[in-house]
């Protein structure tokens, strides 16, 4: 393979820190194309202690960076809320991920385990450059607004209005039934209230209906997420005064599962996200677009 040395100052790492993983690519700002011998995609252990977590994200990192030659001085990281993104401070707790980085300043560590300096370092909400990515690689900009979801082991949400970039609308603490949207929406959500139904222990959705889709008990645990989820998409939709969502994260992925009718999602137009983590990618570049 061919390295193809480019400009540094228009090359720039970007990383999607999620629950389980980071995936790195370099992407070219002068049009924001992904350089897709690039991609790196490691497991991360979100639960583990702050330097074994930072290793992992450094070394997926440097990894990324070796695969072309050119010197990059741009990160651009889309990590999951609640997150001090002016400062580069995760503010995660009881969330199961990343707890020990809570209130821990990353960049100088990030910058130190890399070994690269000058290096500037930005911060975006996952949900928000995920959106910011979909709406631009699905040739959406013309819209007045559009709503984003991202459903993982968190849940995330963001408002993308034309003309201006995606935010972080913040909602997945918004009060729910006996506790907050979170706590239905996730995959954590699938473990427990499928262990409550069957007394039987899996990891995440994906599990579940590869070995039980035929159950009734997944069918019941399908029918009380599509209620919940039904419930989240009334919610952001009032408040934003927007019918258009994109959709992605890991559950997304059997999104006809939960929906095998969409009847119920007559009142929205949902898309379900065309580029997934590369959205992301590209939305955390995004941060250095002037």
């Amino acid at each position: 393979m061919k390295l193809i040395i480019m400009p540094s100052n228009q090359l720039i790492l970007s990383c999607d820190i999620g629950g389980t993983h980071i995936t790195s690519a370099i992407v070219d700002s002068s049009n924001w194309t992904i350089l897709e011998d690039t991609i790196t995609r490691s497991h991360v252990d979100s639960q583990a202690e702050a330097k074994t977590i930072l290793l992992a994200w450094t070394s997926n990192m440097k990894t990324c960076l070796a695969k072309n030659e050119s010197t990059v001085e741009s990160i651009g990281i889309a990590a999951p809320g609640p997150f001090d993104y002016e400062k580069g401070i995760p503010l995660m707790k009881g969330q199961s991920k990343y707890d020990d980085l809570y209130q821990m300043e990353v960049t100088e560590p990030i910058k130190a385990l890399i070994g690269a300096s000058p290096l500037k370092i930005r911060y975006i909400n996952d949900a928000a450059a995920f959106l910011q990515g979909e709406v631009y690689g699905c040739g959406l900009e013309t819209e007045t607004c559009i709503l984003g979801i991202t459903l993982g082991t968190g849940l995330g949400s963001a408002v993308w209005n034309n003309g201006e970039k995606a935010f972080d609308a913040d909602l997945w603490n918004s009060p729910y039934q006996e506790g907050i949207f979170e706590e239905y929406l996730v995959t954590r959500w699938f473990v427990k209230r499928f262990k409550e139904l069957t007394s039987i222990e899996e990891t995440g959705l994906r599990e579940i209906l590869e070995k039980h889709e035929t159950r009734i008990e997944t069918q019941q645990l399908l029918q009380e997420y599509r209620d919940h989820l039904l419930d989240f998409l009334l919610f952001f939709s009032n408040k934003y005064h927007c019918h258009h969502f994109i959709i992605g994260g890991n559950i997304s992925k059997a999104w006809t599962k939960i929906f095998p009718d969409e009847s119920a999602l007559k009142n929205y137009n949902i898309i379900i996200g065309k580029f997934q983590e590369q959205a992301a990618i590209i939305g955390a570049a995004s941060l250095f677009s002037s």
